[in-house]
């Protein structure tokens, strides 16, 4: 009963929050499109600054609503006025307000690279839009075989999308695997990972092809949910405002940005896609381990 009030006293408060900021949001949003230049880069910022407050907002609930212990290692010398490209494992919705935890007001506030046809979801997809998120357009190798004068247009359509992060800097969120961590889609992958999926190097490599040149570092964020058991439920979103999470790791890694990375054809250049390819199964190996630490630690 105790979990039960908790989650649904936790989650008035999320919605309350969400409610009163979401107005003040769309009015700066909409700001954007009738204002000139440097203006709209005014009301940009104003909307990060509202999307920043619902955030500490939130983590203030957690706080005093929760037992939840968020233990964030490394990231010291983070800053507000640069860019970074955010690569993490995933296996939960908690993974997304362990972010917010450790790295909102720390770092510019992150984004995701959405598909151009979810600008069309009501409500959302109008938030997405305030919040400057990208927006791109991926053509598939079967349709680029029927139209190869395309070839090319969708970096290019995306690098336009960044246009804006040249005056703002920005945190851009990869997610390598593709979804949500699970023992049976790792069996299922066959993954040589113990403890994650397989990553997909194609969406790091077009993050890179498209904004390489304004991303000042990599912060290889690792999150973990220690527990006494081997085979544990992976903690979910009512788990954690319910207050059943009683502890999540959150290590933080800079690592510097080889302009090699970006410098190539990852589609047309088989060299060039092997070694973005091995870059990131490397990155992937240290995080595996990674996690086993960590994981033993908590235990």
């Amino acid at each position: 009963m105790r979990r039960l009030l908790t989650g649904c006293f936790v989650t008035l408060l999320l919605l309350l929050n969400t409610l009163v900021l979401f107005g003040p949001l769309m009015v700066f949003a909409l700001l954007k499109l009738v204002a000139p230049g440097r203006f709209r880069d005014y009301a940009s910022k104003a909307v990060m600054w509202i999307a920043e407050t619902w955030a500490e907002i939130d983590k203030l609930i957690f706080t005093l609503c929760t037992p939840t212990q968020w233990d964030i290692r490394g990231g010291d010398n983070l800053r507000g006025d640069t860019s970074y490209l955010v690569i993490s494992n995933h296996q939960s919705w908690v993974d997304i307000p362990a972010l917010i935890q450790s790295l909102n007001r720390r770092t510019p506030f992150f984004k995701f690279f959405l598909k151009k046809e979810l600008i069309w979801v009501p409500f959302l997809g109008l938030a997405w839009w305030a919040l400057d998120y990208p927006f791109m357009k991926r053509y598939s190798k079967a349709f680029l075989a029927k139209h190869p004068e395309l070839a090319g247009q969708d970096l290019k359509i995306t690098k336009e999308a960044c246009e804006l992060f040249k005056r703002q800097p920005v945190t851009v969120v990869n997610y390598l695997e593709g979804t949500r961590f699970s023992e049976a889609k790792r069996q299922q992958q066959a993954s040589p990972f113990k403890r994650l999926l397989k990553p997909k190097a194609g969406g790091v490599a077009f993050v890179l092809a498209a904004m390489g040149e304004q991303l000042d570092a990599i912060l290889d964020v690792t999150v973990v949910y220690p527990s006494q058991t081997q085979q544990e439920k992976i903690p979910g979103f009512w788990d954690l405002i319910s207050g059943a999470v009683p502890k999540v790791i959150i290590d933080i890694r800079t690592r510097e940005l080889d302009p090699a990375l970006w410098q190539g054809d990852y589609e047309n250049d088989p060299a060039f896609r092997q070694t973005v390819q091995n870059w990131v199964n490397q990155l992937w190996m240290e995080k595996d381990a990674r996690i086993e630490a960590l994981r033993a630690e908590g235990r």
